[in-house]
């Protein structure tokens, strides 16, 4: 479900808690996201305002943001004027889904100064806006629109605001007859209203039950329109439905007036899910009821609009990757190719013996010497190539000087290829790593990267340069209160097994797969805590989607890091192994939290 004007007026009644509280602080997180920490009032809490292209919307939320090391000019803009500052009025308009939020502040001088925060959460026009309250003329906004863009409005500073064009659509909460919805329903658009957009327009008349009410009223979206013509019991298009329509649009109405909200997404056995103010009773699946609209669109877009995010920012790095993959991948047929050719060491060894027990009968300038090959069982005769400029002793030096090179190259390539392989597996690693990423977790993975001489520090080039600190863990507590640590890139590998675990704690890993490290921290615990660990050894890996995954456990005394190793590279004795098949939701039922 779009986050349409029925839920945009949930969410604008659950923020009258902001009325009368202050902006604490103010971040900008990404290109399209503001955070402002709300204080005061007894209301306290982080207050997300998105104007994502994909996943526009307005709540409360819990999660973490990393926020960039210099803050964008708006997020500037906006600390200027709002941080602060008192909150006097969270409204929407009519029932759009437009927001506006009125700000107080007093500024250095002691003068004070109104402003508004427009949040409107239209798909991909989405913006933020800062305006002056009194004079509406526009700072600034997130995203800025030239006339290149529209024709219709422009947002830019110093220009005066000009609302989205209106839908010329009814606000369905204000009609209160079945004449009104009738009335509605059966209205024409002004001329050309509905083909501002370039599209061929279908006559009101035509449609459906359920694009006519998407049609003709405001903040329904398809979802909630194919709802009301459920309950309503119109099993097939009618002529003239209002009459049939009223009451269950009446009834839903209502409720809506009153604030009667019953939040839930309702996710359906092929996988898809969908978010509500109500009850969906034409969407079968499973219901999970939130106690807010906030938490509910936290669920529901916290972790799409997130995962988006970090696929953005780790695309460069994938890419990156992927290339000194396949670097690796040529070098090592080169080193496999290499490797055949010394193998053939002992022919040459072979040839120079004999070349110097024939000796005298070579003389300088014979091009080659029929000789018994004493080594072979059958004592068979070959042909041995000489070179005419070199005498007899020096041909039997050329052939151990092949001899010593080949002999040479079988441990140096066999090295190499070791070392080849090794970094291949490094690289998967850093691959897999990057698949279940948090925004956190790809700055210490760039770090890492940067440590190990594969990318340039680009925080050298006069820029600020981010203290390194302690890496946070993901820790689980099983089903029983065991705390889990979870290990989620090679930093915090490395800094849970070797410096958070005790030797006493139990230690496991998916076994010859790219996964996390993984610590029981506690000396006893029962074999549900084995199972959860375990499973979140092999979710936290490459086999993530597969079952009967193997997973090592062993005490954290028998597992070391070798001199020398890259980093999140251990071996380990003493293991024992068992198969485990990921269980999404039990995983999701453990509580977890990041720790220092």
């Amino acid at each position: 479900m779009a986050l349409d004007g029925i839920v945009t007026r949930a969410v604008v009644h659950e923020l009258q808690a902001c009325v009368g509280t202050r902006i604490h602080k103010i971040h900008q997180p990404t290109n399209h996201d503001l955070v402002l920490q709300i204080r005061g009032g007894g209301t306290g809490g982080k207050l997300l305002l998105s104007a994502n292209p994909t996943y526009p919307r307005v709540h409360w939320t819990e999660q973490s943001f990393i926020n960039p090391l210099e803050a964008p000019m708006f997020c500037m803009l906006l600390r200027k004027y709002c941080e602060g500052g008192l909150i006097e009025a969270v409204r929407q308009i009519e029932n759009e889904r437009i927001i506006h939020i009125d700000i107080r502040q007093r500024d250095e001088l002691g003068d004070i100064s109104f402003k508004t925060i427009i949040i409107e959460l239209m798909g991909r026009h989405s913006n933020i806006i800062l305006i002056d309250h009194a004079t509406r003329t526009i700072h600034d906004g997130i995203h800025h629109i030239t006339p290149a863009i529209s024709s219709y409005r422009v947002v830019m500073p110093g220009v005066p605001y000009v609302s989205p064009p209106d839908q010329h659509k009814r606000n369905p909460l204000a009609i209160g007859s079945e004449a009104e919805f009738a009335d509605a329903l059966q209205a024409s658009p002004p001329e050309g209203a509905e083909s501002a957009q370039g599209e061929e327009v279908t006559p009101r008349s035509e449609l459906p039950p359920e694009k006519l009410l998407v049609a003709a009223l405001s903040g329904i979206s398809p979802l909630l329109a194919n709802e009301i013509v459920l309950r309503s019991g119109i099993a097939a298009q009618l002529e003239r439905p209002e009459a049939a329509l009223w009451p269950a649009f009446n009834d839903m109405m209502s409720a809506f007036r009153a604030h009667q909200y019953a939040p839930a997404i309702t996710t359906a056995e092929n996988g898809r899910s969908a978010f509500s103010v109500t009850e969906l009773t034409h969407f079968q699946g499973q219901v999970e009821p939130f106690n807010s609209i906030s938490l509910c669109l936290e669920a529901f877009y916290g972790d799409k609009a997130q995962r988006d995010t970090v696929k953005q920012r780790v695309s460069d790095l994938i890419r990156f990757l992927q290339n000194e993959h396949n670097k690796n991948v040529k070098k090592l047929e080169k080193l496999k190719e290499t490797l055949e050719e010394a193998k053939d060491a002992d022919k040459f060894r072979i040839l120079g013996e004999l070349v110097t027990a024939y000796m005298h009968g070579i003389k300088r300038g014979d091009p080659w010497i029929d000789a018994v090959n004493y080594y072979d069982e059958e004592q068979s005769t070959i042909r041995i190539t000489l070179d005419p400029q070199l005498t007899p002793s020096e041909n039997a030096q050329r052939y151990y000087r092949k001899y010593t090179k080949h002999k040479n190259s079988l441990a140096i390539v066999a090295e190499q290829m070791e070392r080849t392989l090794e970094e291949m597996a490094y690289l998967a690693s850093l691959l897999q790593q990057l698949e279940s990423a948090s925004l956190a977790d790809i700055g210490e993975i760039r770090e890492e990267l940067v440590e190990q001489g594969y990318l340039r520090d680009r925080s050298k080039r006069g820029g600020k340069k981010r203290k390194s600190s302690r890496p946070s863990l993901l820790c689980y507590t099983s089903s029983d209160g065991t705390p889990i640590y979870v290990g989620k890139n090679n930093t915090q590998n490395d800094y849970l097994t070797n410096k958070t675990a005790a030797p006493s704690d139990t230690w496991l890993h998916t076994k010859d797969i790219p996964g996390s490290h993984v610590v029981i921290r506690a000396a006893e615990f029962s074999d549900a805590t084995l199972e959860e660990a375990a499973m979140l050894a092999a979710h936290f890996s490459q086999a993530r989607s597969s079952s009967s995954v193997p997973v090592d456990y062993t005490l954290v005394r028998h597992v070391k890091k070798p001199s020398g190793a890259k980093p999140g590279f251990v071996i380990y004795d003493h293991q024992k192994t068992l198969f485990i098949t990921p269980d999404e939701q039990r995983i999701k039922g453990l509580a977890s939290q990041l720790k220092s």
